[in-house]
């Protein structure tokens, strides 16, 4: 009785691994589908600017910063909790140590005004702060951002000893990452050049979190 039914149980058995291994097969597929789809997300926002800066071409007069007249003046807009700025200032410290003549540098931190000055302190805030010659500084309610037209954190701008602007934008090739770039390295030309580099006329990719909730308000302010 049990040989007679030994073949039904192993056709059972079969179709059974059978119809399993459909199911094993499929989940495998949209797994792998789900992982390239989020891969493919990541790359994309890694690789994916903030929004573009509008710097006046001459340093604005009612800035609380200070630019000097014998040197270049350099200042970065961060928003304190990006983390992708990590990158930016680790670029910040790069430029620093190479210049041979060192701007002054302003590194401006975002303070809105319902939070307490200490919101801003981040790790961020320490790492500016350890870089030589750099002034770090409370943005309050994104003053100093709007009057230099940056709304993405890690916006570099630089103005020459007489107060054009002679570079605007990034010194990352993408969100959180360091390395060797076109924007760091058309920032060190300048710096090394200045009396012989054109005005700005490029504004390079800026990566990073906006500094505003609403570029467009930021934009009219």
């Amino acid at each position: 009785m049990f040989a007679n039914a030994l073949p039904g149980i192993v056709r059972a058995i079969h179709r059974n691994t059978f119809r399993s291994g459909i199911v094993l097969g499929a989940v495998v597929l949209v797994w792998g589908a789900i992982v390239l789809a989020g891969m493919g997300a990541l790359i994309h926002y890694e690789n994916t600017p903030g929004a573009a800066a509008r710097s006046p071409k001459q340093w604005p007069q009612q800035s609380g910063l200070v630019p000097s007249d014998s040197v270049a003046t350099l200042v970065m807009f961060v928003h304190p909790h990006c983390p992708c700025t990590r990158a930016s200032l680790g670029e910040l410290e790069i430029i620093m140590a190479r210049c041979q003549t060192r701007p002054r540098t302003h590194v401006v931190f975002l303070q809105p005004t319902q939070f307490e000055d200490g919101w801003a302190h981040s790790g961020l805030w320490k790492h500016a702060r350890s870089i030589p010659e750099v002034t770090c500084h409370l943005d309050h309610n994104g003053r100093e951002a709007q009057m230099f037209g940056a709304l993405t954190s890690g916006q570099a701008v630089v103005y020459d000893a007489n107060g054009r602007l002679r570079f605007q934008g990034g010194i990352t090739s993408s969100r959180g990452h360091a390395g060797d770039n076109v924007g760091r390295a058309s920032l060190m030309t300048v710096l090394q050049h200045q009396k012989t580099q054109p005005p700005a006329t490029k504004e390079f990719c800026v990566f990073g979190c906006p500094l505003f909730s609403d570029p467009e308000v930021s934009r009219k302010n």
